[in-house]
């Protein structure tokens, strides 16, 4: 996978952008509107034959809210020309919305636990995607993705975002000086950290199945250890994946076009929303 994204990503003008930094310190690509050629990586991966699962939780009142709206959008921006399957886990299969799907699309609904606290939907989330990367995906996709459900795809999320292991900028916090990230120091938690590289937004990460099953599988187990100790992470399963990502560099990162938020205004740098925040009903929508 590492061999592709090198290939592909030869192709790329970090210089194109010099109003934000488009490469991190260790040689990561920082993925912006204008740096890429988006014919030749559908090229690229065509040829390669990639393939993409896209993991999408829908629990409680947040299916019907919006799930149909997110996966209709998808249809019209994600990943287009490869082949894609869905996988939505819900607590109420028979409520998923019936949404045509092109061809080499295809939707399977996996049944899951409702918890008693939204946060605890949020963290075991973790290790159902790892089980299903273990029974199912890894047998038929060579890329996973995984998304929150209250987003809705405005432009190309395209195959640029594919790598071997990829983060996003929160779009709250790039801007913003290191300082001020909201990082969990708690030092009984093991998502504890004092400094990073960026902050990472858990709504968005991905990429090949055995990097996101690893990532998956040590945020889990970090969870557990927490509960273990009746210690809960700043920011539940968006605190581990960031402590995961200081420890295991992404190899592609996403630039916020790729999970923005309409209601921070108008910048510059964002020539173009490729997702953005749905509407947030938090008082209505969950649990606890």
């Amino acid at each position: 996978m590492l061999i592709l994204d090198n290939r592909v990503d030869a192709s790329l003008d970090l210089k194109s952008r010099p109003d934000v930094q488009t490469c991190t310190s260790w040689r990561a690509p920082i993925i912006w509107e204008g740096m890429f050629d988006p014919d030749r990586y559908d090229q690229m991966h065509k040829k390669e034959g990639s393939s993409v699962a896209l993991t999408v939780f829908a629990v409680g009142r947040y299916l019907d809210a919006y799930l149909k709206a997110f996966l209709s959008s998808s249809e019209q921006h994600f990943m287009l020309g490869l082949p894609v399957t869905y996988y939505v886990f819900t607590d109420t299969p028979e409520r998923v919305p019936d949404i045509r799907l092109a061809p080499q699309r295809s939707l399977k609904v996996i049944r899951v636990e409702r918890h008693s606290r939204w946060q605890d939907i949020s963290m075991m989330r973790m290790k159902a995607i790892s089980d299903v990367i273990e029974s199912d995906i890894r047998h038929c996709c060579t890329h996973v993705f995984c998304f929150d459900v209250d987003q809705v795809f405005r432009g190309r999320f395209g195959s640029e975002a594919l790598g071997e292991s990829v983060a996003l900028l929160h779009a709250y916090y790039y801007h913003l000086p290191r300082k001020l990230y909201t990082y969990d120091h708690n030092h009984k938690s093991k998502a504890c950290m004092g400094t990073g590289d960026f902050y990472y937004h858990a709504a968005v990460f991905g990429g090949s199945w055995k990097s996101v099953k690893a990532l998956t599988d040590a945020c889990y187990q970090s969870i557990l250890e927490d509960k273990r100790n009746n210690v809960e992470a700043l920011w539940h399963d968006e605190s581990h994946l960031n402590k995961y990502f200081w420890l295991h560099k992404p190899s592609r990162v996403l630039s916020p076009e790729y999970c923005w938020d309409t209601s921070i205004g108008y910048r510059g740098d964002i020539r173009v929303i490729r997702l953005q925040w749905a509407p947030k009903h938090y008082d209505k929508l969950r649990i606890s």
